[in-house]
């Protein structure tokens, strides 16, 4: 049984309270890495208010293509990573503002922000000099370029710069392309993945100890965390990684073939799987010869067994072959392009598009059996929740209008 809830009409939507339901996170962050982090949480319950800045999150204007009116005409950047969100809009700068984030801060569980560092604590909000002793149980999270100390402490941090110095963008590409930008933001999005988990962790050792602490995240070692197997490989071996286009640097065949209608991905991870695709495409003298007895020698003389492999395939359907491949247990499919993915039946079984009145979006990849996550709300309007919000927590609305007045509240962006 779920902790059910009413279901408005959409897909992909959530039929529980979600497993964080309970959980108050303060959102100040912007762009992506931070947001897709809070987004996971609020999936899955958490109530998380998004502090904006007067100006608004920025990636409200990274468009074209723009929503229609009912999200405020954002941008399709700040529609997919800002579901389930309250937005309030608050000048930090101004010690009213802060007042009021500290009045929010005071049944929170989780604060999350992505300020240059150093900012909060010239606010007079740092963790170790105030938030710590002001509110114990709580868990900071800040999600920063480079941390605040070492010889990059302190620097922005921006994800495709990031892939540049990582090492990312040096194994992306072909040895023809040179090295090339993932184009995906894989690192604000592996950075908001890790904070989500690390937020997770402090809260489960939190249930042990009563104590919060500070979960310092950066795009930096996010980043790196992302190059196995090529820093495995380097650190065994002492050899340069280098871009090898779409053939696996340590298994073949791993790779994308051309087929008579599409290009096709064919992974063997070891030698009975390469013995049965061999005899799945009656190329049954293939296992025996020495150039490709074991994935050592297939590595080793990978054009030779490439060049095999497409003369044979050129003769198929890349579409049909796969899904004759995948049911005899071989892993295969085509390489589709975005839009072909999104429409594909298997996606719409896994809720993968979620939809709400006028927003989609791509969906929740967690599915809990008894208390599943999803989407509950479409992403806010700028300021869209601040009356609200505040009245919540004890604004009356004499002070509420005090605050629009003094500046430090919004409803309408700067």
């Amino acid at each position: 049984m779920t902790d059910a809830i009413p279901l408005p009409e959409g897909k992909g939507l959530a039929a529980s309270a979600g497993a964080l339901a309970g959980l108050k996170v303060i959102d100040l962050t912007r762009v992506l890495g931070g947001p897709y982090c809070t987004m996971i949480l609020a999936d899955h319950g958490a109530e998380v208010i998004k502090i904006e800045p007067p100006q608004g999150d920025e990636v409200r204007e990274w468009g074209p293509p723009f929503g229609p009116e009912e999200l405020g005409g954002a941008a399709s950047y700040f529609i997919g990573v800002n579901r389930n969100k309250q937005s309030v809009a608050l000048d930090l700068a101004k010690p009213q503002g802060r007042e009021v984030l500290l009045r929010l801060l005071e049944d929170a569980d989780v604060l999350v922000e992505n300020f240059k560092p150093g900012s909060m604590e010239k606010w007079g909000l740092g963790y170790e000099a105030v938030l710590r002793e002001r509110f114990p149980k709580l868990v900071h999270c800040r999600v920063s370029g480079f941390g605040a100390t070492g010889p990059r402490g302190g620097l922005p941090g921006y994800d495709a710069i990031v892939q540049a110095m990582v090492g990312l963008m040096s194994i992306n590409g072909t040895p023809d392309s040179g090295p090339v930008r993932m184009a995906t933001p894989i690192v604000d999005l592996a950075t908001g993945l890790y904070s989500s988990i690390g937020i997770l962790m402090a809260l489960q050792e939190r249930s042990r100890s009563g104590q919060g602490q500070f979960v310092d995240m950066t795009l930096h070692d996010c980043g790196m965390a992302l190059l196995h197997p090529h820093a495995a490989n380097f650190l065994l071996n002492g050899k340069r990684p280098k871009p090898t286009g779409n053939p696996h640097p340590n298994i073949s065949p791993y790779s994308a073939f051309r087929t008579s209608t599409c290009q096709i991905f064919v992974a063997c991870g070891n030698d009975p799987a390469f013995r049965k695709l061999c005899a799945f495409l009656g190329l049954d003298s293939l296992p025996d010869d020495p150039r490709f007895r074991t994935n050592g020698d297939r590595v080793t003389n990978r054009d030779a067994l490439t060049a095999i492999l497409e003369e044979r395939l050129s003769e198929e359907d890349g579409h049909s072959l796969c899904d004759r491949l995948l049911a005899a247990g071989l892993p295969a499919g085509p390489v589709l392009n975005v839009d072909e993915a999104l429409a594909e039946p298997h996606t719409e079984h896994r809720a993968m598009v979620t939809e709400l009145g006028g927003f989609r979006a791509l969906g929740t990849p967690v599915k809990l059996s008894r208390t599943p996550g999803g989407t509950r709300a479409a992403p806010p309007r700028f300021g869209q929740h601040g009356e609200a919000v505040l009245g919540r927590h004890g604004y009356s609305a004499e002070e509420i209008a005090a605050l629009k007045a003094e500046g430090v509240l919004f409803d309408r962006r700067r």
